[in-house]
C-alpha cells in the first residue's frame, strides 16, 4: 500500500510539473488572443478556437462553448471566465489565475496609452467619425461570432423553439437574462432527456 501511495504520489507530482510547464505558452497564447480581440468576449470566440483548438489542442470546439454557456451564467467578464475555465484545464489553479491575467494585459496596456495620446483629439470630427465606423465593424464580429455559436449549438427543433423564445423574453419582453438562462438551462435537461435513446436503441 505505501509503494502504491507513493507511486501515485510521484505520478500526480509529475503530472503537476507537466501542467506548469505549458504555463508560458499559456500566458502567451491568451496574451495574443487578448491583442487580437475586438468587440470584447463573444467576439474572441474565433480565435480562442484557432489558438487554443487547431494550433494548441488543448481543448475542443465543444468544450469551448460549454465554458461559454457556464461563463454566461457566472458574475464578470465572460473573457475573464472563459479564459480562467481554458487555464484550469490546461495548468491547474496557476492556469486559472494565469489565463484571466493574460488575456486582458494587452487591452489594458492599449487602453492606458489611447488614453493619453486620445486625451487631446477624441473632440475632432475626423476621429469621432472613424469611432463610429470602428463601432459598426464590432457589431459585425460579435455578430459573427453568434452565428457562429448558434450553428454549433442549434440543432434540434426544441433548440430552435428555445432560442426563439429566449430572444424574445430578452429582447423585447425585457426579461432579465438571469432567468432566462435558468429556464433554458432547465428545458435543456428536459430536451436532452426526451430525446435520449430508449431500451438501448441506436441515437
Amino acid at each position: 500500500m505505501k509503494v502504491c501511495n507513493g507511486g501515485v504520489f510521484v505520478k500526480q507530482t509529475s503530472k503537476q510539473k507537466l501542467k506548469l510547464k505549458l504555463l508560458p505558452k499559456l500566458f502567451l497564447s491568451f496574451c495574443k488572443v487578448g491583442l487580437f480581440t475586438f468587440g470584447g468576449g463573444l467576439s474572441m470566440l474565433p480565435m480562442l478556437e484557432r489558438e487554443m483548438v487547431a494550433r494548441r489542442k488543448w481543448c475542443t470546439k465543444a468544450e469551448i462553448l460549454d465554458y461559454y454557456a457556464v461563463g454566461q451564467c457566472t458574475p464578470g467578464i465572460i473573457a475573464v471566465d472563459v479564459s480562467s475555465f481554458i487555464g484550469y484545464r490546461v495548468c491547474g489553479v496557476a492556469g486559472a489565475v494565469a489565463g484571466p491575467f493574460a488575456v486582458m494585459l494587452p487591452g489594458f496596456l492599449l487602453m492606458l496609452l489611447m488614453a493619453t495620446v486620445l486625451r487631446g483629439v477624441a473632440e475632432i470630427q475626423l476621429v469621432q467619425s472613424a469611432f463610429v465606423g470602428i463601432r459598426v465593424a464590432v457589431c459585425a464580429l460579435i455578430t459573427a461570432s453568434v452565428v457562429h455559436i448558434v450553428r454549433e449549438s442549434v440543432g434540434r427543433w426544441w433548440q430552435i423553439v428555445l432560442l426563439v423564445s429566449s430572444f424574445a423574453l430578452v429582447a423585447i419582453l425585457g426579461i432579465n437574462p438571469a432567468w432566462v438562462v435558468v429556464g433554458a438551462g432547465v428545458l435543456g435537461l428536459f430536451g436532452s432527456f426526451r430525446s435520449a435513446p430508449k431500451d438501448g436503441a441506436q441515437p
